[in-house]
């Protein structure tokens, strides 16, 4: 069922294209728990950290998904490290950030089917997340 969910998430972001999407890559690397944040629930912090606490709980939670700007984005991630992702996917970091921001709350979303963050199953979902992208 997750696989399932996974594919819908990503219809649309990969934009027809054969191979993984940059964009998902580096999606599914802020989400994985080697990644700079920590993971999910790494990520999650840094949302609260920086004030956007109602915006990931939204994504996380059953309910309807608060959007979030691409400069709320930057915000959380740090405008360094958007500017490093988007030389890595090739891409201006405005329209990165433009991106992602459409992207990850739908990953989170998707990724959190029962309103809360797994403890260990985001490991699972981004293994099968990357079997989708190749």
């Amino acid at each position: 069922m997750l696989e399932q969910l996974l594919k819908g998430a990503l219809q649309g972001f990969a934009g027809g294209q054969s191979g993984p999407s940059p964009l998902l890559q580096i999606a599914a690397a802020l989400l994985n728990n080697g990644g700079q944040f920590g993971g999910l629930t790494g990520l999650i912090q840094q949302f609260q950290r920086t004030g956007l606490d109602s915006h990931v709980r939204s994504w996380v939670s059953t309910g309807q998904n608060l959007p979030i700007s691409p400069d709320q984005l930057t915000q959380v991630l740090g405008s360094g490290h958007v500017q490093q992702m988007a030389q890595q996917a090739g891409m201006d970091p405005q329209a990165l950030s433009g991106q992602l921001a459409q992207l990850l709350p739908q990953m989170i979303d998707k990724l959190t089917p029962h309103g809360q963050a797994p403890s260990d199953g985001v490991e699972d979902a981004l293994g099968m997340l990357g079997k989708l992208m190749h």
